[in-house]
């Protein structure tokens, strides 16, 4: 069920109006929950058990760190069987071929034949999200941050709850949970915010990114069918794509769940505009790099220890970030880019910086310009199906030269100049807040028409969100 969808705005009609005709607080978690998971069982039912399994084990870790909170052994005991299990539940059906295929690969290389053992499992959607969630929550309880919720109900509710259960914003238990302890007034939703925002979501999702998409997929289908400018700008288009299809969605479902009264974070600021990797990284899927330095980063030591360990440590950071993303070795190398890119940074920052600056208006612009180029050359390696035809593309992209003679339409680089043209009005006139302050009766009209230039731009049929296989 996507968020695009006409049967999901049916769903989600029902479920609101349900909610709030109820005054209840317990009775509007119980509906959210039980609706959360019918959203979930949509794409297939069989998979309820194992996220209910996840919350099980969630809960009874929770718990267990009150029961034990004077024994610290202990509790560090059951906090580490929940992290396992959460890691083996996700490692077993993201993870397992990919590693018993690399362990062959590898036995063969030191001269042993080892046979191949793999399994026929199906990824289930979301995985990825609502097990970083339930970690938050064992974590967030163990350090104290928040405490153990008695109630199983609100565990589920915060696990499974609809609008970021398959593809974020990654919602910290510290953040949520304490908005279920009274009941969402109407009064305080922003309902003009939301709605604009919902349609902002909407336009880069099903407008723009749905629309360059079959641009893209033939670049990265044959490139060396097309000249050197053509898969620049293929590359380039699906740094558009991945953009508008995931801040689409995190737009959606920050607006979805704002209008049932609870509030997320935000996960996108204008990050192709930033000046280097760092400042990227605050700025794109905002939830993903914000939990990996504070369940991660920090954890492993942070900068604390010399600058050795903390180049060792964004790198170990940045590389399970990638493969967070997928069982591929392509998503391996886009975090080792990332981290590398970072790892130099910090080395500049120290040694460099610290004696001239070199950040004046020019030196902002030929950063922004070398972040961006750097982010879309990794973005190569996120989105080729093959090594082989990563590394095609990529010297295609550093070298400018290719021996295809196929072209995409001319179009397209005024496009991405449009593109990048909005990408710099929308970070300093927020579309969706200009809108909220606008009289009732004028939002109506603007929005109503928007949303009807939106639907002319829609294409027939509908792509899932990228992150969905995540």
């Amino acid at each position: 069920m996507l968020f695009v969808e006409a049967r999901f705005f049916l769903f989600f009609g029902i479920v609101f109006g349900l909610v709030w005709a109820l005054r209840s607080n317990l009775w509007r978690k119980r509906v959210l929950t039980l609706a959360s998971y019918v959203f979930y069982g949509a794409w297939d039912w069989r998979f309820l058990g194992l996220i209910m399994l996840v919350t099980i084990v969630s809960y009874l870790v929770g718990n267990a760190a009150t029961l034990l909170e004077s024994e610290t052994k202990k509790r560090k005991w059951a906090l580490g069987a929940g992290i396992v299990f959460s890691l083996c539940v996700l490692g077993l059906f993201k993870y397992f071929n990919f590693f018993a295929d690399s362990f062959v690969d590898f036995a063969g290389l030191m001269g042993f034949n080892a046979g191949h053992v793999t399994l026929n499992l199906v990824l289930p959607v979301g995985i990825s999200f609502y097990t970083f969630q339930a970690i938050s929550y064992m974590v967030d309880v163990h350090r104290g941050v928040i405490h153990a919720r008695r109630s199983f109900l609100d565990v589920a509710f915060y696990i499974a709850f609809f609008p970021q259960l398959v593809a974020g914003p990654i919602v910290r238990a510290s953040d949520f949970i304490p908005q279920m302890d009274t009941a969402r007034k109407w009064s305080d939703v922003a309902v003009r915010a939301s709605v604009a925002l919902f349609l902002v979501g909407f336009f880069k999702k099903a407008c723009v990114s749905d629309n360059i998409a079959p641009y893209v997929d033939l670049i990265f289908a044959d490139p060396s069918a097309y000249t050197a400018h053509s898969v620049i700008a293929g590359v380039l288009l699906y740094g558009i794509q991945i953009y508008c299809d995931f801040s689409g969605y995190s737009d959606m479902a920050i607006a979805t769940a704002g209008l049932l009264g609870y509030k997320f974070p935000p996960n996108f600021n204008s990050p192709y505009l930033s000046r280097d990797i760092q400042i990227f990284w605050r700025r794109w899927h905002i939830s993903l790099s914000s939990w990996l330095r504070d369940y991660l980063y920090i954890p492993l030591g942070g900068n604390r220890k010399g600058d050795m360990r903390r180049d060792v440590n964004l790198m170990t950071t940045m590389v399970l970030g990638g493969l967070w993303h997928g069982a591929s070795f392509n998503f391996i190398i886009w975090g080792f880019l990332h981290g590398l890119a970072l790892m130099v940074e910090r080395t500049w920052s120290d040694h460099v910086a610290k004696r001239f600056n070199p950040m004046g208006l020019i030196g902002i612009i030929i950063g922004t310009a070398m972040t961006y180029c750097w982010v879309n050359l990794a973005w190569i390696f996120f989105r080729a199906p093959t090594m082989e035809e990563s590394l095609s593309i990529a010297k295609t992209y550093m070298t400018f030269s290719s021996e295809g003679t196929q072209n995409l339409p001319a179009v397209v680089w005024p496009f991405i100049l449009a593109m990048g043209v909005f990408h710099i009005i929308s970070h300093r006139i927020k579309l969706g807040e200009m809108l909220a302050q606008i009289p009732p009766a004028r939002f109506a009209l603007a929005t109503g028409a928007l949303a009807a230039l939106a639907l002319s731009f829609v294409p027939l049929g509908y792509r899932p969100f990228i992150y969905f296989q995540f």
